[in-house]
Protein backbone atom coordinates (compact mmCIF):
# COMPACT_ATOMS: atom_id res chain seq x y z
CA UNK A 1 0.00 0.00 0.00
CA UNK A 2 2.63 2.37 0.87
CA UNK A 3 4.81 1.35 -2.26
CA UNK A 4 1.96 1.90 -4.33
CA UNK A 5 1.68 5.22 -2.78
CA UNK A 6 5.15 6.12 -3.20
CA UNK A 7 5.04 5.08 -6.90
CA UNK A 8 2.32 7.39 -7.81
CA UNK A 9 3.69 10.68 -6.00
CA UNK A 10 6.83 9.50 -7.69
CA UNK A 11 5.17 9.43 -11.18
CA UNK A 12 3.06 12.60 -10.77
CA UNK A 13 6.33 14.68 -9.29
CA UNK A 14 8.00 13.61 -12.54
CA UNK A 15 4.67 14.29 -14.74
CA UNK A 16 5.14 17.95 -12.84
CA UNK A 17 8.20 18.83 -13.96
CA UNK A 18 9.15 20.85 -17.45
CA UNK A 19 11.75 18.66 -19.02
CA UNK A 20 13.23 20.64 -22.13
CA UNK A 21 13.60 19.60 -25.35
CA UNK A 22 16.93 18.79 -26.95
CA UNK A 23 16.05 20.41 -30.45
CA UNK A 24 17.60 23.48 -31.27
CA UNK A 25 16.41 26.86 -32.39
CA UNK A 26 18.12 29.11 -35.06
CA UNK A 27 16.21 32.35 -34.16
CA UNK A 28 18.33 34.22 -36.56
CA UNK A 29 16.89 32.80 -39.62
CA UNK A 30 13.63 33.67 -40.59
CA UNK A 31 12.16 30.14 -41.49
CA UNK A 32 9.77 27.21 -40.13
CA UNK A 33 9.92 23.55 -39.23
CA UNK A 34 10.46 22.40 -42.76
CA UNK A 35 13.17 25.09 -43.51
CA UNK A 36 10.74 27.13 -45.42
CA UNK A 37 10.69 30.98 -45.17
CA UNK A 38 8.31 32.21 -43.32
CA UNK A 39 5.50 35.12 -44.13
CA UNK A 40 4.92 38.22 -42.04
CA UNK A 41 2.10 36.74 -40.04
CA UNK A 42 3.83 33.40 -39.19
CA UNK A 43 6.64 35.82 -38.01
CA UNK A 44 4.21 37.52 -35.71
CA UNK A 45 3.19 34.64 -34.14
CA UNK A 46 6.56 33.01 -33.77
CA UNK A 47 7.34 36.37 -32.14
CA UNK A 48 4.38 35.69 -29.38
CA UNK A 49 5.78 31.54 -28.90
CA UNK A 50 9.10 33.53 -28.28
CA UNK A 51 7.70 35.50 -25.59
CA UNK A 52 6.35 32.28 -24.03
CA UNK A 53 8.90 29.98 -24.54
CA UNK A 54 11.15 29.35 -21.16
CA UNK A 55 14.78 31.88 -21.19
CA UNK A 56 17.77 29.88 -21.09
CA UNK A 57 18.56 30.78 -17.32
CA UNK A 58 15.00 29.18 -16.47
CA UNK A 59 15.61 26.22 -18.72
CA UNK A 60 18.70 25.88 -17.06
CA UNK A 61 17.39 25.88 -13.36
CA UNK A 62 14.72 23.52 -14.17
CA UNK A 63 17.14 21.04 -15.48
CA UNK A 64 18.84 21.17 -12.15
CA UNK A 65 15.73 20.78 -10.18
CA UNK A 66 14.94 18.09 -12.60
CA UNK A 67 18.31 16.73 -11.76
CA UNK A 68 17.79 16.79 -8.14
CA UNK A 69 14.11 16.88 -7.89
CA UNK A 70 13.72 12.82 -8.25
CA UNK A 71 16.21 11.84 -5.35
CA UNK A 72 14.44 14.73 -2.83
CA UNK A 73 10.85 13.21 -3.56
CA UNK A 74 12.15 9.67 -3.20
CA UNK A 75 13.82 10.98 0.37
CA UNK A 76 11.06 12.69 1.07
CA UNK A 77 8.38 9.66 0.35
CA UNK A 78 10.77 7.59 2.62
CA UNK A 79 10.74 10.17 5.61
CA UNK A 80 7.12 11.32 5.70
CA UNK A 81 5.90 7.99 5.05
CA UNK A 82 8.28 5.93 6.99
CA UNK A 83 8.31 5.57 10.93
CA UNK A 84 9.97 9.04 11.96
CA UNK A 85 8.94 11.14 14.18
CA UNK A 86 6.99 14.92 13.34
CA UNK A 87 10.24 16.56 14.10
CA UNK A 88 12.27 14.29 12.29
CA UNK A 89 10.36 15.00 9.52
CA UNK A 90 9.94 18.20 9.42
CA UNK A 91 13.48 18.81 10.03
CA UNK A 92 14.88 16.59 7.46
CA UNK A 93 12.12 18.16 5.25
CA UNK A 94 13.55 22.05 5.62
CA UNK A 95 17.38 20.99 5.45
CA UNK A 96 16.88 19.14 2.07
CA UNK A 97 14.85 22.18 0.72
CA UNK A 98 17.40 24.45 2.16
CA UNK A 99 20.50 22.82 0.63
CA UNK A 100 18.32 22.51 -2.89
CA UNK A 101 17.24 25.63 -3.15
CA UNK A 102 20.60 27.03 -1.80
CA UNK A 103 22.28 24.70 -4.49
CA UNK A 104 20.11 25.48 -7.06
CA UNK A 105 20.66 29.43 -6.82
CA UNK A 106 24.05 28.98 -6.54
CA UNK A 107 24.65 27.11 -9.59
CA UNK A 108 22.12 29.21 -11.29
CA UNK A 109 24.36 32.13 -10.33
CA UNK A 110 27.66 30.49 -11.90
CA UNK A 111 25.89 29.72 -15.00
CA UNK A 112 24.30 33.42 -15.77
CA UNK A 113 26.69 35.38 -14.28
CA UNK A 114 29.96 34.47 -16.75
CA UNK A 115 27.50 34.61 -19.42
CA UNK A 116 26.73 38.28 -18.76
CA UNK A 117 30.13 38.96 -18.44
CA UNK A 118 31.14 37.76 -21.65
CA UNK A 119 27.81 39.15 -23.12
CA UNK A 120 29.24 42.60 -21.75
CA UNK A 121 32.61 42.25 -23.44
CA UNK A 122 31.12 41.63 -26.70
CA UNK A 123 28.99 44.56 -26.39
CA UNK A 124 31.89 46.85 -25.82
CA UNK A 125 33.86 45.00 -28.59
CA UNK A 126 30.64 45.88 -30.73
CA UNK A 127 30.37 49.70 -29.77
CA UNK A 128 34.30 50.17 -30.19
CA UNK A 129 35.45 49.97 -27.08
CA UNK A 130 38.56 47.67 -26.85
CA UNK A 131 39.58 48.78 -23.18
CA UNK A 132 37.46 46.31 -21.00
CA UNK A 133 38.91 42.87 -19.67
CA UNK A 134 37.08 40.23 -18.33
CA UNK A 135 38.37 39.18 -14.57
CA UNK A 136 39.51 34.98 -14.45
CA UNK A 137 40.34 34.83 -17.51
CA UNK A 138 43.10 31.69 -17.20
CA UNK A 139 44.08 28.37 -19.06
CA UNK A 140 43.36 25.10 -17.89
CA UNK A 141 39.88 26.41 -17.27
CA UNK A 142 36.71 26.06 -19.90
CA UNK A 143 35.53 29.48 -18.95
CA UNK A 144 38.32 30.67 -18.27
CA UNK A 145 39.79 29.98 -21.43
CA UNK A 146 36.87 31.47 -23.16
CA UNK A 147 37.37 35.22 -21.61
CA UNK A 148 40.72 34.59 -22.33
CA UNK A 149 39.71 33.92 -26.10
CA UNK A 150 37.58 37.51 -25.73
CA UNK A 151 40.27 39.00 -24.18
CA UNK A 152 43.16 38.44 -26.78
CA UNK A 153 39.99 39.32 -29.32
CA UNK A 154 39.50 42.80 -27.64
CA UNK A 155 43.48 43.51 -28.07
CA UNK A 156 43.88 42.25 -31.58
CA UNK A 157 41.10 44.99 -32.23
CA UNK A 158 42.38 47.52 -30.53
CA UNK A 159 46.02 47.50 -31.72
CA UNK A 160 44.21 46.65 -35.74
CA UNK A 161 41.94 49.97 -34.81
CA UNK A 162 45.12 52.02 -33.62
CA UNK A 163 47.08 50.81 -37.00
CA UNK A 164 43.90 51.94 -38.79
CA UNK A 165 43.70 55.54 -37.25
CA UNK A 166 47.45 55.99 -37.74
CA UNK A 167 47.17 54.60 -41.20
CA UNK A 168 44.16 57.21 -41.88
CA UNK A 169 45.70 60.01 -40.27
CA UNK A 170 48.87 59.26 -42.76
CA UNK A 171 46.35 59.05 -45.63
CA UNK A 172 44.41 62.22 -44.55
CA UNK A 173 48.01 63.88 -44.14
CA UNK A 174 49.00 62.88 -47.71
CA UNK A 175 45.80 63.58 -49.21
CA UNK A 176 46.12 67.38 -47.96
CA UNK A 177 49.08 68.09 -49.04
CA UNK A 178 49.77 66.67 -52.33
CA UNK A 179 48.97 68.90 -55.52
CA UNK A 180 46.90 66.29 -56.60
CA UNK A 181 43.15 66.76 -57.21
CA UNK A 182 41.30 63.60 -55.98
CA UNK A 183 37.80 63.29 -55.83
CA UNK A 184 35.45 59.94 -55.24
CA UNK A 185 32.43 59.32 -56.29
CA UNK A 186 29.58 57.20 -56.00
CA UNK A 187 27.57 54.87 -57.92
CA UNK A 188 24.94 57.56 -58.67
CA UNK A 189 28.32 59.60 -59.41
CA UNK A 190 27.75 61.94 -56.37
CA UNK A 191 30.75 63.27 -54.54
CA UNK A 192 31.72 61.48 -51.58
CA UNK A 193 35.17 62.36 -50.96
CA UNK A 194 37.63 65.95 -52.16
CA UNK A 195 40.88 66.62 -50.83
CA UNK A 196 42.46 69.93 -50.65
CA UNK A 197 43.45 70.62 -54.16
CA UNK A 198 40.16 69.48 -55.35
CA UNK A 199 38.42 71.97 -52.70
CA UNK A 200 40.71 74.30 -54.36
CA UNK A 201 40.39 73.78 -58.16
CA UNK A 202 36.42 73.79 -57.67
CA UNK A 203 36.78 77.16 -55.57
CA UNK A 204 34.31 75.69 -52.62
CA UNK A 205 34.54 74.04 -49.92
CA UNK A 206 34.14 70.65 -48.87
CA UNK A 207 30.89 71.13 -46.81
CA UNK A 208 29.30 72.25 -50.11
CA UNK A 209 31.10 69.97 -52.30
CA UNK A 210 29.84 66.67 -51.23
CA UNK A 211 26.50 65.04 -52.90
CA UNK A 212 26.75 67.11 -55.73
CA UNK A 213 26.91 65.12 -58.70
CA UNK A 214 30.31 65.08 -61.49
CA UNK A 215 27.78 66.98 -63.96
CA UNK A 216 27.41 69.91 -61.42
CA UNK A 217 30.85 70.29 -60.79
CA UNK A 218 31.91 70.19 -64.31
CA UNK A 219 34.28 67.07 -64.40
CA UNK A 220 31.84 64.90 -65.92
CA UNK A 221 33.89 64.70 -69.32
CA UNK A 222 36.81 63.40 -67.40
CA UNK A 223 34.89 59.98 -67.27
CA UNK A 224 34.66 59.63 -71.08
CA UNK A 225 38.22 60.95 -71.73
CA UNK A 226 41.08 59.54 -73.08
CA UNK A 227 43.54 58.88 -69.83
CA UNK A 228 46.35 59.07 -72.26
CA UNK A 229 45.81 62.22 -73.90
CA UNK A 230 45.94 65.61 -71.74
CA UNK A 231 42.30 67.26 -70.87
CA UNK A 232 41.82 70.86 -71.53
CA UNK A 233 39.39 72.00 -69.16
CA UNK A 234 37.94 75.31 -66.87
CA UNK A 235 37.52 75.39 -63.19
CA UNK A 236 37.19 78.59 -61.00
CA UNK A 237 40.50 77.45 -59.52
CA UNK A 238 42.19 76.70 -62.80
CA UNK A 239 42.63 75.89 -66.18
CA UNK A 240 45.00 74.54 -68.38
CA UNK A 241 45.90 70.75 -69.89
CA UNK A 242 44.67 68.48 -67.13
CA UNK A 243 46.06 64.70 -66.99
CA UNK A 244 42.90 62.28 -66.22
CA UNK A 245 43.77 59.22 -63.85
CA UNK A 246 40.47 57.18 -62.88
CA UNK A 247 39.97 53.74 -61.21
CA UNK A 248 37.34 51.52 -59.48
CA UNK A 249 36.93 50.40 -55.58
CA UNK A 250 34.24 49.02 -53.12
CA UNK A 251 32.76 50.50 -50.40
CA UNK A 252 29.72 48.51 -48.07
CA UNK A 253 29.69 46.52 -51.41
CA UNK A 254 28.91 49.33 -53.52
CA UNK A 255 31.33 50.01 -56.44
CA UNK A 256 32.43 53.45 -56.16
CA UNK A 257 34.95 55.37 -58.88
CA UNK A 258 38.22 57.37 -58.06
CA UNK A 259 39.16 60.54 -60.29
CA UNK A 260 42.66 62.32 -60.15
CA UNK A 261 43.33 65.17 -62.09
CA UNK A 262 47.11 66.56 -62.22
CA UNK A 263 47.46 69.72 -63.98
CA UNK A 264 50.20 69.10 -66.88
CA UNK A 265 50.12 72.70 -67.89
CA UNK A 266 53.72 73.74 -65.70
CA UNK A 267 55.15 70.52 -66.63
CA UNK A 268 54.15 70.64 -70.41
CA UNK A 269 55.71 74.09 -70.47
CA UNK A 270 58.76 72.98 -69.03
CA UNK A 271 58.82 70.19 -71.27
CA UNK A 272 57.61 72.91 -74.15
CA UNK A 273 60.16 75.06 -73.31
CA UNK A 274 63.36 72.33 -73.09
CA UNK A 275 62.24 71.13 -76.57
CA UNK A 276 62.58 74.63 -77.92
CA UNK A 277 66.05 75.06 -76.63
CA UNK A 278 67.36 71.82 -77.67
CA UNK A 279 65.90 72.37 -80.97
CA UNK A 280 66.83 76.07 -81.15
CA UNK A 281 70.41 74.90 -80.06
CA UNK A 282 70.64 72.11 -82.31
CA UNK A 283 69.50 74.42 -85.41
CA UNK A 284 71.93 77.39 -84.34
CA UNK A 285 74.54 74.67 -84.54
CA UNK A 286 73.92 73.36 -88.10
CA UNK A 287 73.26 76.92 -89.48
CA UNK A 288 76.29 78.36 -88.12
CA UNK A 289 78.36 75.75 -90.01
CA UNK A 290 76.86 76.71 -92.94
CA UNK A 291 76.56 80.43 -92.63
CA UNK A 292 80.12 80.78 -91.41
CA UNK A 293 81.87 79.69 -93.88
CA UNK A 294 79.24 81.49 -96.47
CA UNK A 295 80.25 84.63 -95.07
CA UNK A 296 84.02 83.98 -95.01
CA UNK A 297 84.13 82.83 -98.73
CA UNK A 298 81.77 85.86 -99.70
CA UNK A 299 83.62 88.40 -97.94
CA UNK A 300 86.91 87.26 -99.13
CA UNK A 301 85.49 87.83 -102.80
CA UNK A 302 84.63 90.62 -101.90
CA UNK A 303 87.96 92.02 -101.13
CA UNK A 304 89.12 90.10 -104.45
CA UNK A 305 86.92 92.28 -106.62
CA UNK A 306 87.73 95.26 -104.84
CA UNK A 307 91.54 94.80 -105.86
CA UNK A 308 92.88 96.99 -108.74
CA UNK A 309 94.04 95.84 -110.80
CA UNK A 310 93.02 92.36 -109.99
CA UNK A 311 95.09 89.09 -109.84
CA UNK A 312 95.60 87.06 -112.52
CA UNK A 313 93.88 84.16 -111.16
CA UNK A 314 91.11 85.90 -109.76
CA UNK A 315 88.49 83.63 -111.53
CA UNK A 316 89.61 80.43 -110.63
CA UNK A 317 89.60 81.79 -106.73
CA UNK A 318 85.91 83.47 -107.42
CA UNK A 319 84.51 80.17 -109.16
CA UNK A 320 86.05 78.16 -105.98
CA UNK A 321 84.67 79.99 -103.69
CA UNK A 322 81.03 79.94 -105.57
CA UNK A 323 81.54 76.35 -105.54
CA UNK A 324 82.36 76.48 -101.54
CA UNK A 325 78.92 78.64 -101.27
CA UNK A 326 76.66 76.70 -103.52
CA UNK A 327 77.76 73.17 -101.82
CA UNK A 328 76.95 75.21 -97.97
CA UNK A 329 73.87 76.15 -99.25
CA UNK A 330 73.04 72.86 -100.46
CA UNK A 331 73.90 71.21 -97.16
CA UNK A 332 71.75 73.34 -95.32
CA UNK A 333 68.69 72.60 -97.76
CA UNK A 334 69.14 69.10 -97.04
CA UNK A 335 69.47 70.06 -93.33
CA UNK A 336 65.84 71.57 -93.41
CA UNK A 337 64.00 69.04 -95.85
CA UNK A 338 65.52 66.96 -93.22
CA UNK A 339 63.78 68.63 -90.31
CA UNK A 340 60.49 68.37 -92.27
CA UNK A 341 60.43 64.83 -92.74
CA UNK A 342 61.09 64.69 -88.97
CA UNK A 343 58.28 67.38 -88.63
CA UNK A 344 55.91 65.38 -91.05
CA UNK A 345 56.29 61.78 -90.13
CA UNK A 346 52.69 60.18 -91.64
CA UNK A 347 50.48 58.24 -89.82
CA UNK A 348 50.93 54.75 -90.07
CA UNK A 349 48.96 52.86 -92.76
CA UNK A 350 48.58 49.74 -91.06
CA UNK A 351 48.45 46.17 -92.88
CA UNK A 352 49.48 42.89 -92.20
CA UNK A 353 53.20 42.58 -92.87
CA UNK A 354 55.07 38.83 -92.61
CA UNK A 355 58.26 39.83 -90.28
CA UNK A 356 60.38 37.25 -91.60
CA UNK A 357 60.08 38.52 -95.21
CA UNK A 358 60.55 42.63 -94.12
CA UNK A 359 63.84 41.91 -92.41
CA UNK A 360 64.94 39.57 -94.79
CA UNK A 361 64.88 42.19 -97.70
CA UNK A 362 66.34 44.76 -95.46
CA UNK A 363 68.99 42.56 -95.24
CA UNK A 364 69.48 42.52 -99.02
CA UNK A 365 69.95 46.32 -99.27
CA UNK A 366 73.26 46.15 -96.96
CA UNK A 367 75.92 45.14 -99.32
CA UNK A 368 78.95 46.82 -97.74
CA UNK A 369 78.54 43.34 -94.33
CA UNK A 370 77.39 39.98 -94.84
CA UNK A 371 74.74 39.92 -91.71
CA UNK A 372 74.10 37.02 -89.56
CA UNK A 373 70.61 36.50 -89.17
CA UNK A 374 69.03 34.71 -85.98
CA UNK A 375 65.64 34.34 -87.10
CA UNK A 376 62.29 33.43 -85.21
CA UNK A 377 59.23 32.29 -86.01
CA UNK A 378 57.01 32.94 -88.81
CA UNK A 379 54.59 35.47 -87.97
CA UNK A 380 52.66 38.61 -89.16
CA UNK A 381 52.00 42.02 -87.67
CA UNK A 382 49.46 44.95 -88.01
CA UNK A 383 51.75 47.47 -89.08
CA UNK A 384 52.85 50.10 -91.97
CA UNK A 385 55.41 47.87 -93.54
CA UNK A 386 57.35 50.97 -95.19
CA UNK A 387 57.56 52.78 -92.01
CA UNK A 388 59.48 49.41 -90.20
CA UNK A 389 61.23 49.11 -93.17
CA UNK A 390 62.40 52.57 -93.04
CA UNK A 391 62.89 51.68 -88.91
CA UNK A 392 64.97 48.77 -89.81
CA UNK A 393 67.38 50.36 -92.69
CA UNK A 394 68.31 52.95 -90.31
CA UNK A 395 69.15 50.88 -87.03
CA UNK A 396 71.11 48.48 -89.52
CA UNK A 397 73.18 51.36 -91.20
CA UNK A 398 74.39 52.44 -87.91
CA UNK A 399 75.23 48.88 -87.04
CA UNK A 400 76.97 48.26 -90.04
CA UNK A 401 78.53 51.78 -89.52
CA UNK A 402 79.92 50.94 -85.99
CA UNK A 403 80.67 47.12 -87.16
CA UNK A 404 83.16 48.06 -89.88
CA UNK A 405 85.03 50.89 -87.63
CA UNK A 406 86.09 47.54 -85.65
CA UNK A 407 86.15 45.00 -88.38
CA UNK A 408 83.21 42.95 -86.24
CA UNK A 409 79.73 41.42 -87.39
CA UNK A 410 76.37 42.36 -87.33
CA UNK A 411 73.59 39.84 -86.15
CA UNK A 412 70.22 40.56 -86.76
CA UNK A 413 67.08 38.10 -85.44
CA UNK A 414 63.46 38.42 -83.88
CA UNK A 415 61.89 36.49 -81.02
CA UNK A 416 57.82 36.41 -79.99
CA UNK A 417 58.15 37.76 -76.02
CA UNK A 418 54.21 37.67 -74.19
CA UNK A 419 51.72 40.21 -76.75
CA UNK A 420 54.78 41.77 -78.58
CA UNK A 421 57.59 41.03 -80.66
CA UNK A 422 61.10 42.01 -80.14
CA UNK A 423 63.65 42.60 -83.05
CA UNK A 424 67.48 43.05 -81.84
CA UNK A 425 70.40 43.63 -83.75
CA UNK A 426 73.45 43.24 -82.41
CA UNK A 427 77.11 44.70 -84.07
CA UNK A 428 80.74 44.64 -82.67
CA UNK A 429 81.78 47.99 -83.01
CA UNK A 430 83.20 50.22 -80.71
CA UNK A 431 79.71 50.99 -78.71
CA UNK A 432 77.66 54.15 -77.86
CA UNK A 433 79.67 56.77 -76.43
CA UNK A 434 77.09 59.41 -75.60
CA UNK A 435 73.58 57.75 -74.57
CA UNK A 436 72.35 61.03 -73.31
CA UNK A 437 71.67 62.83 -76.86
CA UNK A 438 71.18 59.54 -78.97
CA UNK A 439 67.67 60.54 -79.86
CA UNK A 440 67.94 64.11 -79.90
CA UNK A 441 67.02 65.12 -83.61
CA UNK A 442 69.57 66.29 -85.40
CA UNK A 443 72.80 65.44 -83.07
CA UNK A 444 75.33 62.96 -85.05
CA UNK A 445 79.16 61.90 -84.62
CA UNK A 446 79.33 61.33 -88.52
CA UNK A 447 80.93 63.60 -90.60
CA UNK A 448 78.08 63.34 -93.21
CA UNK A 449 75.44 62.39 -90.95
CA UNK A 450 72.01 64.55 -90.69
CA UNK A 451 71.25 63.07 -87.07
CA UNK A 452 67.66 62.35 -88.05
CA UNK A 453 67.59 58.77 -88.28
CA UNK A 454 66.89 57.00 -84.79
CA UNK A 455 64.72 60.30 -83.62
CA UNK A 456 63.01 58.95 -86.63
CA UNK A 457 63.38 55.20 -85.49
CA UNK A 458 61.50 55.72 -82.02
CA UNK A 459 58.89 58.16 -83.32
CA UNK A 460 58.02 55.56 -86.31
CA UNK A 461 57.93 52.67 -83.11
CA UNK A 462 55.89 54.90 -80.97
CA UNK A 463 53.37 55.40 -83.53
CA UNK A 464 52.86 51.67 -83.76
CA UNK A 465 52.66 51.64 -80.37
CA UNK A 466 56.03 49.77 -79.72
CA UNK A 467 59.44 51.39 -78.78
CA UNK A 468 63.02 51.85 -79.84
CA UNK A 469 65.93 51.49 -77.45
CA UNK A 470 69.71 51.27 -77.61
CA UNK A 471 72.04 50.01 -75.00
CA UNK A 472 76.12 49.01 -74.79
CA UNK A 473 76.37 45.44 -75.25
CA UNK A 474 77.21 43.19 -71.60
CA UNK A 475 79.51 40.43 -73.68
CA UNK A 476 81.74 42.45 -75.40
CA UNK A 477 81.97 45.28 -77.00
CA UNK A 478 79.32 46.79 -79.30
CA UNK A 479 75.76 47.75 -79.45
CA UNK A 480 72.53 46.49 -79.41
CA UNK A 481 69.09 47.54 -80.83
CA UNK A 482 65.90 46.34 -79.59
CA UNK A 483 62.50 47.44 -81.75
CA UNK A 484 59.34 45.70 -79.69
CA UNK A 485 56.07 45.91 -81.77
CA UNK A 486 52.99 44.82 -80.83
CA UNK A 487 51.30 41.74 -82.15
Amino acid sequence: MGSARASRAIRAAAAAIPWSSDRSVDEGVDRDTRGRVCSPEKMMKRTRKDRRRITHENRLTWITIGAVGPAMIVALIIIWFGDYSAKVQWTLTLLMGGFAASFILSSREHIIRPLQTMTNLLAALREGDYSIRARGARENDALGEVLLEINSLGETLRVQRLGAFEATALLRTIMAEIDVAVFTFDPERRLRLVNRAGENLLGQPMDKLLGRRASDLGLAACFDSDEDAPLTLNFPGGSGRWGVRRSSFRERGLPHELLVLTDLSRTLREEERNAWQRLVRVLGHEMNNSLAPIKSIAGSLESLLRREPPPVDWQDDARSGLKSIATRADSLSRFMQAYARLAKLPPPQREQVNLGELIRRVISLETRLSIDVRPGPELSILADGAQIEQLLINILHNAVDASLQTGGRVLIGWREIADCVEVFVQDEGPGIMNPTNLFVPFFTTKPSGSGIGLALSRQIAEAHGGSLALANRRDRSGAEALLRLPK
